[in-house]
Order: structure tokens, then sequence, then C-alpha cells
């Protein structure tokens, strides 16, 4: 009894220390991104995670206004499975700045497939305030949500330890940049809970403020160290790509380690970083946009088993106009799937909300 006991125990910290997202597939890997000739999302395939090729020319996987109800444009794209590997998840800044003439956005897009083809989505305009939100009755983050001046890059982590009013247990940990000029002074990193359905979402609370701007964070989990580890683009002080870690994804969150940051881009300007595994590698993979260049170059660089130490720098290939956004592994049979994407008709493509 008393083995049984130790081993349930082990069972379920162990559980508890690797909550993540979900990884599969040892056969290929799928780029998510933005594309960088307009405000869509598109995908890229790839059998090493460095060599690319666009799927349907880079054009956009789905209608960007049948997904984005503010603005008509989806950027910064984040893909991952669902936590019981029934699906995939995908959240998107509803923004475009093509229309707008502003880089101010007011909400994001949360979308759902069973295939990777075909996808239904639901929109969170924050400017309308506690309606929208599962727990109205929550405290607020902001006393005027209609000021709301920015909703940017929103990224997802599942925590199975997440618990709603319910009891039940497990939410979809979604974290992004919010600023509201009329309230702060610079953007800073909220975090919201959307339940299973991927359809509602809890109001904002704020990760953490470091006292100057900070966008595109970026968290994973890393059994190195049993630590969550957050790629972060700092705005104030020293520009550039940053780490900080966290013993939990709500923190609390230390300061980024000043001398642990992507230098080798000198004195340009970087965002929108992504950190992934190729299959049977221990190290980590970190994409990036440099951004100060004309044309802009978008890295893919090394780094340790702990997520630091940034090295070897270059451009991905194969893809025409690589821009924010995710990559996650693919297996044989959902590699082959998004093969036949070029073969499907935009009619069929077209998904339903």
């Amino acid at each position: 009894m008393k083995f049984l006991l130790c081993t349930l125990l082990t069972a379920i910290i162990s559980i508890t220390a690797s909550a993540q997202n979900l990884q599969k597939g040892d056969y290929g890997y799928l780029y998510c991104h933005m594309s960088g000739r307009g405000e869509w999302t598109a995908f890229a395939l790839s059998r090493d995670g460095y060599h690319y090729k666009d799927l349907l020319n880079g054009d956009s996987i789905f209608s960007p206004g049948e997904h984005a109800r503010i603005e008509g444009g989806t950027r910064d794209a984040f893909i991952a499975r669902k936590h019981d590997n029934t699906g995939y998840l995908m959240v998107t800044t509803d923004m475009c700045v093509s229309k707008s003439k502003k880089w101010d956005n007011y909400g994001i897009d949360l979308l759902t497939s069973d295939d990777l083809v075909h996808w239904k989505s639901v929109t969170f305009d924050f400017r309308k305030g506690p309606s929208i939100f599962s727990n109205p009755q929550a405290p607020d983050c902001y006393k005027d949500y209609s000021t709301i001046d920015r909703v940017w890059a929103p990224q997802i982590f599942w925590d199975p330890n997440y618990s709603w009013e319910n009891g039940k247990k497990g939410g979809y940990f979604i974290y992004y940049s919010l600023l509201n000029r009329e309230e702060e002074g610079y953007d800073r990193v909220y975090y919201s809970y959307a339940d299973e359905s991927f359809t509602q979402l809890t109001k904002p609370k704020l990760l953490f403020d470091w006292g100057y701007a900070t966008i595109d964070a970026d968290i994973n989990y890393l059994q190195s160290d049993g630590l969550y580890h957050m790629l972060i683009k700092k705005e104030g002080g020293k520009p550039g790509i940053y780490t900080a870690t966290a013993k939990s994804l709500t923190g609390p969150w230390n300061e980024p380690d000043s001398a642990d940051y992507v230098s080798f881009e000198g004195d340009k300007k970087c965002e929108g970083s992504s950190a992934f595994q190729l299959t049977g590698d221990s190290t980590w993979r970190v994409a990036y946009v440099e951004y100060t260049s004309r044309p802009s170059h978008y890295r893919i660089c090394k780094a340790d088993k702990y997520l630091r130490n940034f090295s070897s720098p270059v451009d991905i290939e194969g893809v025409a106009a690589p821009q924010h956004g995710s990559f996650m592994r693919l297996t044989k049979e959902e590699y082959r799937r998004l093969e036949q994407l070029e073969s499907i008709s935009p009619q069929t493509k077209k998904s339903s909300h």
C-alpha cells in the first residue's frame, strides 16, 4: 500500500510539474504565421525545422475577415494542440493596420479546428468590458475598458491545475500584452483563462510589471530545470529579446537576465520570438523577427537545453513572407493532410463561425 501511495504521489507531482502544451509528432514541422505580405494567417511545412515550403503560396489558410470580426486581420498566430489531443487551437491578434492606419487594436480571436484545415472562432472585443468575460463579477484591471488601445500577441498554455468557480479543473492560460493609455503608461503582460471549449475567457489579470514596456511573451516549460521560461521583448531599458523564469505560470516572474539575450543582431530591433524543440533534441531553436533591416529577416537561432546561450542565427528558408508566428511538430498523417491543402478549393476550405 505504501508503495502504491508513493507511486501515485510521484505521478501527481510529475504531472503538476510538467504542465505544458501537448507535444506530438516526429515527421515534420508546421510554421503558422502572419504573412509579411498582409494581415492574414499562413502555413508552411518543413521536415527538418529550417527549410520550409509555403502552403497555398503563402496565402491565407482561412478568410481573415470571417474570423477577425473587429478589424478583419489576423496577426501573430500562435498554434497548439488541445491538451487531450482531440484537435487544435489558435489565437491571433485581431488587427489590420492596412485598414486602420494605426498601431492600435482592441481584441483577440480564439480559433479551434479538428483537422488543421477547417476553423471555427470567437472574437473578444475588450472595449466592451466585463460583459464579454465569463466572470463579470471578478475584480477589474481597469476602471474603463472602452479606452483600451492594444491587445497584442496572445499565446496559449494548458494549465491542468486551474480551478473554475464550478470546481472543474484545467484551463487554457492565454497571455498577451495590454495597453490602456488612459490608465497606464506602457504595455504590460496580462493573462486570462479560456475554458476547454475555447469559447469563454476570464477577465484580464496582470501577469507582471517590470516598469517598462514588454510585448511578445513566449512561455515554455523546461524539463531540464523544472521552471517556466519566458522569452520577452523589452521595449524599455536596453531593448532586445530576453529571458525570465518562474516556478509557476502565474509567477512571480523574475526580471530578465540582462546578460542573457539575443545579442548578435547588434542595434537592430527584434520581436516575435517563438521557441521550439527539434524531434529527439533536448536543446532549443528560437525564431524571431529582425525588423530594422529592409527587407526584414526572420531568423532561427540555437539555445541550450536551459533555453539560454543563444547562438548560430540563420534565416528561415523557403517562406516567401515570414513574420511573427509559432511552430508545432507534426505526425506523418498531419503533414500529408496539410500537403493536400493545395487541392482543397477555397469554398471547401472556408470555415463556419
